[in-house]
């Protein structure tokens, strides 16, 4: 079993896409994104890609999608009650790792659905942190003495952890798309609706017509249910914002790991 994990985690480090495993600072996780239906579990791999062993601290929280696509971070205290269903039936194990460099561990993942619970779709997400390393306290140098700062950075990883319960479906559209200047930088827009009970996810596709290669791709595109639709806005190099503009064709289609059909596809033309 050790053998199978070091070998599965140098393959995680050396040839999975980033759309299958998610990285920050030494971290690699996988995969992005997990579904459960109550009938079994699941299992998500770290990995310390570092060149030092390093401690992490795995834990749930809420996260709620805005109208941009975004996720803002909900207190505990100001949670649905569907969200908290969330926190409650997730379990996990274990819930703190220490690993040495090129290391993979498994994360266990299942769920307790209470007896009578509505059917519906019920999110948390999984926060992987690293925990610093306490630093020695140090004099400080020279004849002037004062206090000395080491800012230590904590980073993390965020995967959500859907539940299904019931009979769930979901359709979504594709609005109209634009080019436009933001403070990034140039960037592919249009809007993208969702109706049923449960989110959509999936990846985006534009197309010149009559060409073969496509203009731009973006893996990993979700409406979650607390909106029905959000803006995408996907940043683009300035010359590949003047190719987009005219007539295209946009598909979203679901994931390839697990189906790549087609969710919606539009032609439009870009301004």
């Amino acid at each position: 079993m050790l053998r199978f994990l070091r070998g599965l985690g140098l393959f995680l480090t050396l040839f999975m896409p980033l759309s299958s495993a998610q990285a920050a600072g030494d971290l690699l996780v996988a995969p992005t994104r997990l579904i459960l239906d109550g009938s079994r579990g699941t299992e998500v791999v770290l990995n310390n890609i570092g060149v030092a062993p390093a401690t992490y601290r795995i834990s749930l929280e809420i996260k709620r999608m805005t109208a941009e696509g975004g996720l803002d971070e909900i207190a505990e205290a100001d949670a649905t009650a569907e969200e908290r269903a969330a926190l409650d039936m997730i379990v996990f194990s274990p819930r703190r790792v220490t690993l040495p460099p090129n290391q993979p561990q498994v994360i266990r993942v299942g769920v307790r659905v209470p007896e009578g619970l509505a059917a519906g779709e019920y999110r948390a997400h999984m926060l992987f942190r690293a925990v610093p390393d306490a630093a020695p306290v140090t004099e400080p140098k020279g004849a002037s003495g004062g206090v000395s700062i080491a800012i230590t950075p904590i980073y993390g990883i965020t995967i959500p952890v859907i539940v299904r319960v019931g009979d769930l479906s979901a359709v979504a559209s594709i609005g109209e798309a634009w080019v436009e200047e933001t403070a990034d930088g140039a960037a592919f827009t249009f809007d993208l609706r969702r109706e049923g009970g449960r989110s959509v996810y999936g990846d985006i596709e534009v197309t010149r017509p009559g060409l073969a290669a496509p203009l731009l791709t973006a893996r990993g595109i979700a409406v979650y249910p607390e909106i029905n639709e959000r803006t995408v806005s996907l940043r683009v190099p300035p010359e590949l914002a003047r190719t987009l503009k005219g007539p295209v064709h946009i598909r979203y289609s679901e994931d390839r790991e697990v189906s790549g059909g087609t969710i919606d596809a539009v032609d439009r033309v870009v301004k």
